[in-house]
């Protein structure tokens, strides 16, 4: 089963995430093998980063848990929320697929309440469904994206209520 956990940064707490990087990636290396997406959300500069974002496929939700909370950022109070649902991908793909930007482009996250449409484009990296962890209940619209700027980007999903966020691949820089 695949879930979406998005830690969202508390006001302040760039220093502190900078501090657990290595502790963060050493965690996620007993994951590697089951990150379907990775990276930061970016403050629109791209000089600090807002959030982390995981895709992940677990067997279940006690391991769902397990992966967003015990997380370094998360014990040592790096985010101010954590979003954490089941999530029904709808495409065929991995970030791991999407190895060079478009000249032009920046990388998005966004986030929907919208209803479930189908959306095809070659600027669409994720695309899914998020779901209430015990239930079918459907709580909106997640899609790592390429797009000119935020606008484009909620353009693309067609989408009335979004939360757009700058996004980078994350994990080690080897």
């Amino acid at each position: 089963m695949q879930y979406f956990v998005y830690g969202r940064d508390r006001p302040g707490g760039f220093g502190l995430k900078v501090s657990l990087t290595e502790e963060h990636w050493a965690f996620m290396d007993g994951y590697a093998d089951a990150l379907i997406a990775r990276g930061p959300t970016l403050t629109e500069d791209g000089e600090e980063t807002t959030g982390s974002l995981h895709i992940v496929d677990l067997p279940d939700v006690v391991a769902a848990r397990s992966f967003a909370y015990d997380e370094p950022y998360y014990r040592a109070g790096v985010f101010d929320e954590i979003l954490l649902c089941r999530f029904d991908k709808r495409v065929g793909t991995t970030m791991w697929d999407f190895t060079s930007t478009v000249e032009g482009h920046r990388r998005f996250l966004v986030l929907t309440q919208d209803e479930p449409r189908p959306v095809e484009s070659p600027y669409l990296i994720m695309y899914g469904d998020l779901l209430d962890l015990t239930e079918d209940t459907h709580l909106g619209r997640a899609a790592l994206v390429e797009a000119r700027d935020a606008r484009h980007a909620a353009v693309l999903l067609s989408a009335k209520l979004t939360d757009v966020h700058p996004w980078e691949f994350g994990g080690r820089r080897d």
